[in-house]
């Protein structure tokens, strides 16, 4: 398990990291979200060892990170961080290297990634002569070369079209589902909303939001009911607790006080023609915009 607990980093007098907490289980996928400057990388750096926490501690199964465990951790940057004069192969041979890999494991492992990500054809390529979405498969291959029990994730699908985010997506999946503990940040919503289960959003380093998706959603969540087919209006709007009754073209949408009141909304149109019931939720774009004041779903 990793372990943030507490940490503060300062700059000189700049405070970037501000008594930040949080845990990372195997197989879990966690989201670190916050607007460009809001600590997450030198959150990262600090998680990789390249930086000393001012106070708090980072560990690793109960132990400090540091160069016996460094070689278990991948990391994709959101910048480009690949030598583009470099081909694929050396490129990969050299990350492979860093990380303890000797150039068999890292033949054997990268062919199968080649092979999986459909850019087997660029091996011995430069990594210039690539388009932006080839060269983004190429730094995620990198990042995972190494089979890491730790992997962060920093806007992972960059340049991507659809097709190729499910790539990725099932690549993700399939490690945390292997038992890697991956931190997963986006300033896509959507994205994040398609793997964490648990999130903490940082705002001038400091959590201002953190805990289950599913627990936040719920204490965000919207309290209007969409309803389409027979109801009766009149029997609806004189149920304690809903406000209001309005007609759409093709579906009502009930406003109630409560989420409580769900049920006895249910409970008066169960015997009518419904073809629709839906409760409202809260994107998390919107929690993290009423929360930053800041949106980034585009």
């Amino acid at each position: 398990m990793l372990k943030v607990d507490k940490v503060t980093k300062f700059y000189d007098d700049f405070k970037a990291v501000d008594n930040l907490s949080f845990t990372v289980k195997p197989g879990e996928i966690f989201g670190l979200l916050g607007v460009n400057g809001s600590g997450k990388t030198t959150t990262f750096r600090m998680i990789m060892g390249l930086l000393e926490p001012t106070s708090g501690n980072i560990t690793w199964n109960d132990k400090p990170i540091d160069y016996s465990v460094t070689d278990n951790i991948g990391f994709l940057t959101e910048e480009r961080s690949l030598l583009t004069k470099m081909t694929v192969l050396e490129q990969c041979e050299f990350y492979g290297t860093l990380k303890g890999m000797s150039n068999e494991k890292i033949n054997e492992r990268l062919d199968i990634l080649l092979d999986k990500f459909g850019v087997s054809e660029y091996k011995y390529k430069k990594i210039k002569e690539l388009s932006k979405g080839n060269q983004q498969k190429i730094q995620f291959i990198t990042a995972i070369l190494n089979e890491p029990k730790l992997l962060i994730l920093d806007e992972p699908f960059s340049g991507l079209d659809p097709f190729n985010v499910e790539l990725f997506k099932e690549e993700i999946l399939e490690m945390a589902k292997n038992g890697s503990m991956i931190i997963f940040s986006s300033h896509r919503m959507e994205h994040v909303e398609l793997f964490c289960k648990k999130i903490v959003v940082i705002m001038k380093g400091k959590s201002v939001l953190e805990g289950y998706l599913t627990d936040i959603k719920e204490k965000y969540r919207k309290k209007n009911i969409f309803i389409k087919g027979n109801i009766d209006v009149g029997e609806i709007s004189n149920i304690k607790g809903v406000v209001e009754v309005k007609k759409l073209p093709d579906e009502y949408v009930v406003q109630i006080e409560d989420n409580d009141i769900t049920n006895e909304v249910f409970k008066a149109i169960k015997n009518q023609y419904i073809t629709k019931f839906v409760v409202e939720e809260p994107s998390l774009n919107e929690i993290f915009v009423s929360k930053v004041g800041e949106s980034y779903e585009k």
